[in-house]
C-alpha cells in the first residue's frame, strides 16, 4: 500500500484498478502475521484497506494509518477505521497485540524512525509481521523508466524513492531498536499485470515523473514506450516478508 515520506502520489480510483494484484498477494503476510479474534492490530501503510478488512473478518480489531489522504477515503469507505499519519510520526504506547505491514515500508525513507515507532506501538510480546519491496526490487522496470527519460531529454530524480532492503539491512534496523526473533527473507516474485506495464508505470510512478518534470501530455507515450522495453505484461518483483517480536 503507501505511506510515509515518498515520492508517490496515489489516485485511490487507479490504484484499486490497477494494483489489485498488491493486495491479493499480500494474502500470505497476512497468513504469516495470523490475526487471532479480540486482539487490535495496527496496519501500517493500509492503503485502500484491503487487507485490513480481512484482518477484522478474522476476528481482530484494527487500525489501519497511511499517509496519503485519497487512500484514507478509500479506506473509511471501506468501512476501515483509518487515520492519516506517517509511519515515522505514530505515537502510540503499547496499545497493539500485533502490527501488519504490506506493500508500504519500502515507501518509508525514515526507516529507523518508522522502526521505532512501530516497535513503541506494541505490547510487550507483540509482533510485526509483513512483506516490502526487497533488494533487486522492479529494477528491470526502474531502468527502462530511467533510459526513457533520459532519451527524451529528462532528468531522473536523484534522490532515492524506496528502500529495497537487503534481508541483512532490513533485521539490523530493527534488531537497533529492540525487536527480537526477526525473521526476513527475499521472495522473487515477478508478476503478471493484467491492466499492463503502461498503466503501472502511470499508477506506480507517477511521483517519480512529477519529480523529473514530465507533462502529463507526454506521461501516456512514455508509459507505453517503457512498456515497449520490458516486452511483456510481467513485473519483475522481489519481496521482502518478514516477521519479529518485541520482547515481553
Amino acid at each position: 500500500m503507501t505511506i510515509a515520506t515518498s515520492t508517490s502520489k496515489w489516485d485511490a480510483a487507479d490504484y484499486a484498478r490497477v494494483g489489485g494484484f498488491v493486495a491479493e498477494l499480500g494474502g500470505a503476510a497476512l497468513d504469516l502475521l495470523d490475526p487471532q479474534p479480540g486482539e487490535r492490530i495496527l496496519d501500517v501503510g493500509c492503503g485502500e484497506g484491503t487487507l485490513t478488512r480481512k484482518i477484522l473478518e478474522r476476528g481482530a480489531t484494527a487500525l489501519g494509518v497511511d499517509n496519503s489522504p485519497e487512500m484514507i477515503a478509500a479506506a473509511r469507505e471501506n468501512g476501515v477505521d483509518a487515520v492519516q499519519l506517517a509511519a515515522e510520526d505514530m505515537q502510540f504506547f503499547a496499545e497493539f497485540d500485533a502490527a501488519f505491514s504490506n506493500a508500504a515500508l519500502h515507501w518509508v525513507l525514515h526507516k529507523e524512525q518508522a522502526a521505532r515507532a512501530v516497535f513503541r506501538a506494541l505490547k510487550p510480546g507483540g509482533r510485526f509481521a509483513g512483506e516490502m519491496g526487497g533488494e533487486g526490487n522492479l529494477r528491470k522496470l526502474r531502468e527502462s523508466l530511467d533510459e526513457e527519460l533520459i532519451i527524451r531529454g529528462y532528468v531522473p530524480p536523484l534522490e532515492v524513492s524506496n528502500w529495497y532492503a537487503s534481508p541483512e539491512e532490513f533485521a539490523a534496523i530493527y534488531e537497533a531498536v529492540g525487536f527480537r526473533e526477526i525473521d526476513a527473507r527475499l521472495i522473487e516474485r515477478p508478476t503478471k499485470v493484467e491492466h499492463g506495464i503502461a498503466a503501472w508505470v502511470a499508477t506506480f510512478r507517477k511521483g517519480w515523473l512529477d519529480r523529473a518534470q514530465v507533462p502529463e501530455s507526454e506521461r501516456a507515450e512514455i508509459a507505453a514506450a517503457v512498456a515497449d522495453r520490458v516486452g511483456s505484461n510481467i513485473a519483475d518483483y522481489v519481496r521482502l516478508r518478514f516477521i519479529m517480536r518485541k520482547p515481553a
